[in-house]
């Protein structure tokens, strides 16, 4: 058994869902993690914002557009009145429940609610279409086995116990319908794993059955050896592994959330990236391959802010780091990069929102300068140490553009390099230039 995430864009309208439902008929008996219909998310938390400023009849306007989408989509999808009825009753059903959360007092617990609405609706739609066309599809609602522990993890014995049950009652099913991104929280309020967590959720799901492959369908044909939107003639690459996808995904390969990776490799299940578009595409496996000793892909992540702590007290000073590493901790503030020297220590967060009060802590312990609008360039591959030239081409192909830090020699995966904004678009055409022409 798979388990095969589609995302919103792959169920974002009539045609698509029909086409989806096709791939999985197609593929056999296996696990389906659905998103939301492509906007649905987003309009989602609009709707949740207006409700936080109070503005109920902004709540309500947005919502009915989003209400008539959605009934617009099942008058196209669905063939039998009686389907269309059925379609038409459930997706009232959560609407219903949302204006009920318009109409009383908002909390955030109401807005985790509200954003659950989208995948709840995305599945009861192909379960009802693929009933229509002959298959015996299960909705397994992801809310009653998907849960988060106090810590905001998986918590995966308790996923596996009550997945495996469900599975075990509906042994009869040609498919298996489930949400991604929602789940419960430990406390057992709605909640979700974040913008993304539907790979998240397939890749949990995939480790707790023992999956024989979790594949990612998107609208592109497997993870490029570089950002398609700034760089012409890139490819798919053929072959990745658990480390080299996690360096990508989080440093900015959109087609793959970060936490997708871990339960997968801990599990060792290979993930492929599929093209619903061009279903017949070899795509991207992700597994444990040997190093290879090859460059495989260049990734970019915008609105990084770099911060620089100056101090001639540092050298030999004893709890240094220690002490700008805990205010970093104590306003819940993650580093992607970091450079030290005798007398400072640079780093780069992609968060902003404590960047005040950091910055105000962090003057005790030396000088404090801020650059903002940066981009991190990272190259992955085989980047072990004694692989000769690899960092040297990638340094190489940047010459003529100001590199504000370097990070290499972190992982045996990565070399960073962090840039000004405006230089990006340039800096991955160089490095595509210089590394895969």
């Amino acid at each position: 058994m798979k388990v095969l995430k589609f995302g919103g864009t792959s169920v974002g309208s009539a045609e698509r869902i029909r086409h989806v439902a096709g791939l999985i008929r197609s593929r056999g008996r296996n696990i389906v993690v659905l998103s939301a219909m492509a906007g649905t998310t987003n309009t989602l938390v609009d709707i949740a914002d207006y409700l936080s400023k109070g503005n109920v009849p902004g709540a309500q306007e947005t919502l009915n557009n989003l209400n008539l989408k959605y009934l617009n989509v099942i008058d196209e999808l669905f063939e039998s009145e009686t389907s269309r009825l059925r379609a038409k009753a459930v997706i009232s059903e959560r609407f219903s429940y949302i204006r009920a959360l318009i109409d009383g007092d908002y909390s955030a617990a109401d807005g985790r609610e509200i954003l659950a609405q989208g995948e709840l609706m995305s599945t009861a739609m192909m379960d009802i279409y693929l009933n229509e066309n002959g298959v015996r599809s299960v909705l397994l609602p992801a809310l009653e086995y998907m849960r988060t522990d106090a810590n905001g993890e998986p918590d995966m014995k308790y996923v596996a116990t009550r997945l495996r049950r469900m599975l075990d009652l509906n042994r009869d099913a040609d498919v298996f319908l489930t949400q991604g991104y929602i789940c419960l929280n430990a406390v057992g309020e709605v909640d979700n794993l974040k913008r993304g967590g539907s790979d998240y959720s397939a890749s949990i799901i995939g480790a707790v059955v023992d999956a024989d492959e979790v594949e990612i369908w998107t609208d592109i044909d497997g993870m490029h050896n570089n950002d398609p939107r700034f760089v012409d003639n890139t490819s798919p690459v053929g072959e990745l592994n658990f480390e080299e996808a996690a360096e990508l995904a989080y440093f900015g390969a959109k087609i793959l959330h970060p936490n997708c990776v871990l339960p997968a490799k801990l599990a060792n299940i290979p993930v492929r990236l599929l093209n619903t578009l061009d279903p017949k595409a070899a795509g991207t496996v992700i597994y444990h391959m040997p190093p290879d000793g090859r460059i495989k892909a260049v990734a970019a992540k915008d609105n990084i802010t770099a911060i620089k702590i100056k101090s001639g007290r540092m050298l030999l000073a004893y709890g240094f780091l220690h002490k700008v590493f805990e205010t970093f901790e104590k306003y819940q503030t993650s580093i992607d990069m970091m450079a030290t020297s005798e007398v400072g220590v640079s780093v780069t967060i992609d968060d902003e929102s404590h960047l005040a009060a950091l910055v105000d802590e962090l003057k005790n312990f030396g000088t404090v300068t801020v650059d903002r609008d940066m981009t991190i360039v990272c190259v992955v591959g085989d980047l072990e140490w004694h692989n000769r030239g690899h960092a040297a081409q990638a340094v190489a192909a940047l010459r003529d553009i100001p590199v504000r830090m370097i990070s290499y020699g972190g992982s045996n995966y990565n070399v960073s390099m962090l840039i000004r904004k405006e230089d990006k678009i340039e800096a991955l055409n160089r490095l595509s230039e210089a590394l895969f022409s």
